[in-house]
């Protein structure tokens, strides 16, 4: 038999004033444990990932975590006693009322850790920098989607080699869409088409659809300087052959792409996008802070992190408020959570709607404590701006986008506002990967080990003991080698899409 886990292995109390400590293993009924210098005696098994309560704590009574409340407790609960959706319920309401909003309180970023590190990146004409040198297809409506996939994977054939690769992009929008639903479409293919990650981009179009190819090409060129050399686009109603069409614009892009080379560039110009999907009870004590501390880093050099997922900080926006540049910014912040909430409340939705059943499996109880430990892979890093859904980064540091929980689409959102490439967080795990290149980093060793062909880093290792700043190093260098062309998991298995974030009322 294996000698037994000494206790700082076996459960872990997160901030000093907490009411519950996590499971670190799997622990049985009647252990005991010394936490700090709190003894219990655990009154039932806890999985892996898990609360116990640490004190007796009264019906009615709010119960920490991350040292703040993660809801309030529905009976009496005893030291020991295991805590979750039996006995802790949310405390969040639809209007707001819980969300404090205080003035900010700019926190300096940390010092970067040799500033002078550089990847190997494509800069544009427009001085963006990205990671991959890609031939993007993109189609204006649902109807021609299969067409751009067929134009994609005979144009990689043709070319294959010469760039980075041929990828096509397709969704089932564009027409049948009213009002702001047909302009967050317009706006977030727009932005996807001026990718740094984009040598070149094919636009195919039907005809005949709400989204005229017109109009979305002249969203393009408001994002900046319009590439024109490096953009081509049609209807498939005007053509004769739509596939051969295609072909002779991705000979024409390939042609001026091909000559593009990877230079020396600074962290400031690296735009990374933070994202958790099928979290557990470890995220928020593992693979989120040691991503937070990544995001610290790139900010600190003058890079650009990007947070989203808004319903996935819910009850934990106030840490982000205290966090913003400006009070201007810190309204921006409280704006974009109200807003988010009135969209809940509108469609008859509670706000608190959410952990979803596999973070609930996993120790997650409440929307409260997925949201605070969500909100850690943002770091300590200053809030510099707000954006809305289709909008894209127009300065340094840290970013907040509007966009939803759901995984793929507020993974589209995050590399159509310019992130070339994805911290994606996991303690269940996922396949799923996007346009911009996908690092998917585990909670915890078993998903690592279980799943190696998803899985790119594993951060469970903070959990047996690594440093997080050792292990932060590690993580770091795996994204410069990203960065400078490395394949992601996602990459080597082809695990590409884009998910458009429909609001409104189809026709």
């Amino acid at each position: 038999m294996s000698e037994p886990l000494p206790n700082s292995r076996r459960a872990i109390r997160i901030a000093a004033i907490d009411d519950v400590a996590v499971a670190l293993i799997d622990l049985a009924a009647a252990e005991q444990l010394s936490i700090g210098a709190i003894q219990i005696t655990l009154r039932s098994a806890i999985a892996a990932g898990h609360k116990f309560a640490l004190r007796a704590i009264a019906a009615g009574q709010p119960v920490r975590k991350y040292g703040f409340p993660v809801g309030c407790a529905t009976a009496d609960i005893e030291p020991g006693e295991w805590v979750h959706t039996h006995n802790l319920q949310t405390s969040l309401r639809s209007d707001g009322a819980e969300m404090p909003v205080t003035e900010p309180l700019t926190v300096a970023n940390v010092g970067a850790q040799n500033p002078t590190r550089t990847f190997q990146g494509y800069r544009r004409a427009d001085h963006r920098v990205g990671t991959r040198n890609e031939i993007w297809v993109l189609c204006s409506v649902g109807c021609v989607a299969h067409t751009a996939q067929r134009v994609a994977e005979l144009g990689a054939q043709r070319h294959a080699g010469r760039v980075d690769g041929i990828y096509a992009y397709t969704h089932v929008f564009g027409c049948s869409q009213l009002g702001d639903d047909l302009a967050n479409t317009r706006s977030l293919l727009a932005a996807l088409a001026g990718h740094a990650n984009v040598g070149g981009v094919l636009i195919v179009g039907l005809g005949c659809e709400s989204l005229q190819l017109r109009e979305l090409i002249e969203t393009f060129g408001a994002l900046g300087p319009l590439p024109s050399r490096r953009v081509r686009a049609f209807n498939t109603q005007d053509v004769d052959d739509e596939i051969e069409a295609g072909l002779a614009a991705l000979d024409e892009l390939v042609a001026i792409a091909a000559h593009d080379r990877r230079e020396p560039c600074p962290l400031s110009d690296l735009v990374i996008g933070l994202k958790c999907g099928g979290s557990d009870g470890f995220s928020g004590i593992s693979a989120n802070p040691l991503v937070g501390r990544i995001a610290d880093r790139i900010s600190a050099a003058g890079g650009t992190p990007i947070l989203s997922e808004i319903p996935e900080i819910f009850g934990a926006e106030h840490l982000l408020i205290q966090r913003a540049e400006s009070a201007e910014v810190a309204s921006q912040i409280a704006e974009l959570v109200r807003s988010f909430k009135r969209y809940f409340v509108a469609h008859g939705e509670s706000v608190s709607e959410n952990p979803s059943p596999g973070n609930i499996a996993g120790g997650i109880t409440t929307l409260e404590e997925k949201s605070l430990g969500a909100v850690q892979k943002a770091g300590s890093a200053t809030v510099t701006q707000v954006l809305r859904y289709g909008e894209r980064v127009n300065r340094t540091g840290l970013a907040l986008l509007e966009a939803p929980g759901n995984d793929a689409v507020s993974s589209t959102a995050l590399t159509a506002a310019g992130a070339t490439i994805l911290l994606f967080t996991t303690g269940r795990g996922t396949p799923l990967g996007f346009p911009a290149p996908t690092l998917k980093i585990a909670s915890n060793s078993t998903l690592a080990k279980s799943k190696p062909r998803w899985i790119d880093f594993d951060a469970g290792v903070v959990l047996d003991g690594e440093s997080i700043d050792a292990a932060a190093e590690r993580l770091f260098e795996l994204i410069l080698a990203t960065a400078s062309g490395a394949a992601t998991r996602n990459e080597k298995n082809g695990e590409r899409q884009i998910a458009l974030w429909k609001t409104g009322v189809t026709l």
